[in-house]
């Protein structure tokens, strides 16, 4: 049955990728691809939120989404026009890892994007007049995620599962981060933590290579300082707080968010591919064994599922869901045996054969865009994955056997190492949950 599934696989044509390196030591990707006559850049700089110092947390990113707010003597609005102007996009952001500038253009239009692009990475202006605007978002930003019962328990479980460790700081800051942010800090980030020989630029989309080497050194290439080797984060330890109960408060809510937190895998683990066949059947799709178990079977719930979020230095699992408080301790105790059901006993052959079909069918709508090409190209380079691993991932995923699989629930599926967090009236899951392990309760505050 599975060869036929893989005989039926059409072979995924990846572009062609030429790799540079310009003379400031800056890395080149270049990838031709019609035939719309549009181009996407994307700038990846390893200098992200998890390499910000202890007490200048949030500076990667307020940085990153200042970058196109005024550059090299032309303002923010002269910015924006030029972009409206040729209908391209610009814009930065961080992740826990990476500092991310990316720019769509068409064809046409790609000298003066490039150029612009070149201008908000090399010169941004960091005006005090945009900061103090930026700095007024963002502090309504985290007000806002103070009040979302979601962002909340993502917010404590993070905390929780990484503990001391860079991950548990969240990429945007925290609230005192953000109102004692200067801008000597964002000028001392963009000048000791970017640079062209810690950055990676791809571009993919309808352009000569020739010519574009050209423009990249013309634009890129005046890029200077920053450090000259890729920094690097310690390796998660494991889960910070397992055995806990952990309550963030909210007495208003009839509603609970629930999120059951373990150790996971590191990106590019050798056991990727078994990992997430496996997920898919448990909790990864809407035909998963939890949305089955929880939402279809007994209505606890609209949603749920569960996911292995893999970053380079360290990995962790979730469970996630949310039902009413008087049914939490149903909905945990589901979860949790379908966790160990899976751990046990592994999926089953036609579970894993439709998971299989179903990943390897939505993968190529993955790559339908320059833009997702790049970041598909970025994701490779950066975790240092296969060099076929685009072109060969469905056929990685087909050839995961049912053994394979149950390996990988019974190997990375937690057992009793798990902290659970839950967001909801403190008052009334007290006594319900204290069952589960060591129950602490929070504020909204406390996670500030």
């Amino acid at each position: 049955m599975k060869r036929t599934a893989e005989a039926k696989l059409r072979p995924l044509i990846v572009p062609n990728e030429s790799v540079h390196v310009l003379s400031n030591g800056l890395t080149v990707h270049l990838v031709q691809r019609g035939p719309l006559p549009i181009v996407a850049v994307r700038l990846i700089v390893n200098a992200g939120g998890a390499f910000d110092a202890p007490r200048n947390r949030g500076v990667a990113d307020f940085a990153a989404r200042l970058l196109r707010r005024g550059a090299a003597g032309k303002t923010a609005d002269q910015i924006s026009d030029a972009v409206d102007f040729v209908a391209g996009t610009l814009g930065g952001f961080a992740t826990d890892e990476t500092v991310i500038v990316s720019m769509s253009s068409p064809t046409k239009a790609l000298n003066e994007m490039i150029a612009l692009m070149a201008d908000i990475v090399i010169a941004p202006d960091f005006a005090e007049k945009e900061m103090e605007m930026m700095r007024r978002r963002t502090l309504a930003q985290i007000a806002n995620a103070l009040d979302d019962p979601t962002e909340l328990v993502e917010r404590a479980l993070m905390r929780a599962i990484w503990g001391d460790h860079p991950y548990g700081y969240e990429t945007e800051g925290r609230k005192h981060d953000i109102e004692q942010l200067t801008r000597d800090q964002l000028v001392k980030f963009h000048k000791e933590k970017m640079g062209p020989k810690v950055a990676h630029l791809y571009v993919v989309g309808d352009a000569a290579n020739s010519e574009l080497l050209k423009l990249l050194e013309t634009n890129f290439g005046k890029w200077k300082g920053g450090p000259s080797v890729m920094p690097q984060l310690p390796m998660a330890a494991g889960i910070a707080r397992p055995g806990d109960v952990i309550i963030v408060d909210k007495p208003e809510q009839t509603q609970v968010q629930m999120r059951i937190g373990a150790t996971g895998v590191r990106r590019g683990h050798h056991d990727h591919f078994p990992i997430i066949a496996m997920n898919s059947v448990l909790g990864g799709g809407f035909t998963s064994r939890l949305v089955r178990e929880i939402r279809v079977k007994r209505g606890l719930s609209y949603g749920a599922g569960c996911s292995f979020n893999m970053l380079k230095s360290g990995g962790s699992f979730t469970v996630s869901s949310f039902t009413k408080t008087e049914s939490i301790n149903t909905l945990i105790d589901v979860a949790l045996a379908e966790v160990k059901r899976m751990r046990t006993k592994g999926p089953s052959a036609e579970e894993l054969a439709n998971s299989q079909r179903y990943i390897s069918g939505l993968y190529p709508a993955r790559l339908e865009t320059n833009e997702s090409i790049a970041g598909a190209l970025a994701d490779v380079v950066y975790h240092g994955l296969p060099s076929d691993y685009i072109s060969q991932y469905r056929e990685r995923i087909m050839a995961v056997t049912q053994k394979e699989a149950a390996a990988a629930a019974a190997t990375y599926l937690f057992d009793d190492k798990f902290v659970l967090v839950l967001v909801g009236n403190a008052k009334a899951l007290v006594p319900k949950v204290k069952k589960y392990g060591r129950v602490s309760v929070m504020t909204q505050s406390d996670l500030e």
